[in-house]
């Protein structure tokens, strides 16, 4: 692959409503979206950072300035690039950056399917035709208002719920979905908003037979979730605390985890994607697609990692339509009766993005020339 120039946007789109987590109320969604071109294809990648480091401490700002001043002088310092994961160890000695990094890993990725004229799913190893989704609800103002909202996503078909929760919004919370729904799957997510002193509470969390409770001590933790791990039967997933393989390592043999969620713009690309979902494999630890509220190019590349085979919970991909009024990709993701979402079968990434839209969602534009 002979790459001519990159394209960045930093592009902004508005939340069909509101999503609020532990840390924030987030009401649109700013990302940089990179196109690279070479002279027959183009590749499409997603940094999905925020525009706050409340997440991580990338922010469209700090991503911009890394990829057109580091990462992308870097990638043009190759002639050309024979296979995508050359990006892993050409970045390796930019510290962190991950989401930033993963704009361009995406990118070559599509890139490289679409040359060889097959789908991105079957390039990294991808086994299934379909994928099974969830939904993600934030933060509601009381346990009506959230039974009221997941009711609505179960009518539409998805099988999978994970609510935010927060200290003063959890248990209760919980408790009322099982009283009304029953042995659906359901999930807790923290967004790392506990501490150790909290160990009570997450016992009492036990009987409600939780697929699993998410990040829910500090951000960058693996010491604390072993000791939290060790004392309950519900599995602990870490998020937050997973920027790359090595960390997964570590937590694997601390026994911080039973589970851990792979977000491709958290660790670095589908590169770094599956290096995790090889070691978590290798070590039967289920692993499953996270996303970042994502915009349709990020889902793609999600929808494409999710088919590899460790991939054994629903994850964090939903139809187009959860977020977004209109995407900026063609057909849009959706998900049938059961909440399957299909697997594209056309080389690349499979989903085509509208020009037209990504024109109108554009507020800043660098073209790159080699």
């Amino acid at each position: 692959m002979k790459i001519e120039k990159i394209v960045l946007r930093k592009m902004k789109m508005t939340f069909k409503t509101p999503f609020q987590v532990s840390f924030a109320t987030m009401r649109e969604k700013h990302f940089i979206a990179a196109e690279i071109h070479t002279k027959d294809h183009i590749g499409y990648g997603d940094c999905s950072a925020f525009d706050h480091p409340y997440y991580n401490e990338e922010t469209t700002t700090t991503a911009w300035h890394i990829l057109q001043d580091f990462l992308i002088p870097l990638l043009f310092s190759k002639d050309e690039i024979s296979h995508p994961e050359e990006l892993y160890s050409l970045f390796s000695h930019i510290r962190r950056n991950k989401m930033a990094k993963s704009a361009l890993d995406c990118a070559v990725w599509d890139l490289y399917a679409k040359e060889r004229n097959i789908p991105l799913s079957k390039a990294l190893g991808g086994t299934r035709s379909k994928i099974e989704t969830g939904v993600s609800i934030g933060i509601q103002n009381s346990p009506d208002d959230l039974l009221r909202v997941v009711e609505k996503y179960m009518e539409e078909g998805y099988r999978r719920v994970k609510i935010k929760i927060k200290p003063g919004k959890d248990i209760k919370y919980l408790e009322a979905i099982r009283k009304r729904f029953g042995d659906i799957m359901l999930m807790a997510d923290a967004n790392s908003a506990y501490t150790l002193k909290d160990i009570e509470l997450f016992k009492e969390m036990d009987p409600l037979n939780l697929i699993m409770i998410e990040q829910p001590l500090a951000h960058d933790d693996i010491v604390d979730h072993a000791k939290l791990q060790a004392v309950l039967k519900t599995r602990i997933c870490l998020d937050e605390s997973i920027h790359s393989v090595e960390d997964a390592r570590k937590a694997i043999e601390l026994g911080s985890t039973k589970t851990i969620n792979i977000k491709v713009a958290r660790v670095g690309g589908l590169t770094a994607a599956k290096k995790i979902h090889d070691l978590c494999q290798a070590h039967d630890i289920p692993v499953w697609c996270g996303g970042m509220l994502d915009t349709g190019i990020a889902r793609a590349h999600n929808v494409a990692i999710a088919s590899l085979p460790n991939y054994r919970f629903p994850g964090d991909i939903p139809a187009s339509n959860r977020y977004w009024n209109q995407d900026v990709i063609s057909p849009e993701v959706t998900i049938d009766e059961k909440a399957m979402v299909a697997v594209p079968e056309k080389a690349g990434i499979g989903f085509e993005p509208i020009p037209e839209l990504m024109e109108r969602f554009t507020y800043e534009k660098k073209q790159i020339l080699r």
